[in-house]
């Protein structure tokens, strides 16, 4: 729907005379699902906001790519900009303190942006030492590789991958 709001269905089963028979009511509710005026939920609004706090480069003018592959996956971001230097400067600097930072077992920034019960993250924690974890310059920014021969840990990954596309909403997208 274009109004802002997301319709929820809900129904509520009451068993009758202990005989199986079940009433129905259907509620129809109405809640937010964009909150803030550039049409970001609250949560993605809260996001953006701790990224200020971990991500040097600026979240408006550059683009999270998170794509799934069979081992693991890729994670790029790009300026907007391709001749924005000063973007670029600022992922590739940030990514290689990522690659740096995941292959020790550290994703303490993806847990303060993102929250402590981010899917995927507790697993990729306990694993990372079987998680192969490769920094890449690319002409408009950079990319991490994640690699691993675990199928837990694959889907580890892509639930990461899928929370961090969830949460970063218009700064964010798929690869696939």
């Amino acid at each position: 729907m274009n109004n802002g709001k997301q319709r929820r269905l809900w129904t509520v089963g009451i068993a009758a005379g202990g005989v199986g028979a079940a009433l129905a009511a259907v509620l129809l509710i109405e809640s937010p699902l964009q909150d803030g005026a550039d049409g970001r939920t609250d949560r993605q609004e809260t996001v953006a906001e701790r990224g200020q706090t971990v991500m040097p480069f600026d979240l408006e003018q550059t683009t999270h790519r998170f794509t799934p592959t069979k081992t693991g996956g890729l994670q790029d971001v790009v300026a907007d900009q391709p001749d924005d230097a000063r973007q670029i400067g600022l992922i590739r600097t940030h990514l290689q303190q990522e690659a740096k930072a995941f292959g020790q077992g550290d994703f303490g920034d993806p847990a303060q942006i993102h929250g402590e019960g981010m899917p995927g993250l507790k697993r990729l924690q306990e694993g990372y030492e079987r998680i192969e974890v490769h920094y890449r310059e690319r002409p408009e920014g950079a990319t991490l590789t994640y690699a691993t021969d675990e199928p837990a840990l694959v889907d580890a990954l892509h639930e990461w991958f899928e929370a961090q596309l969830s949460d970063h909403g218009d700064h964010a997208e798929s690869g696939h």
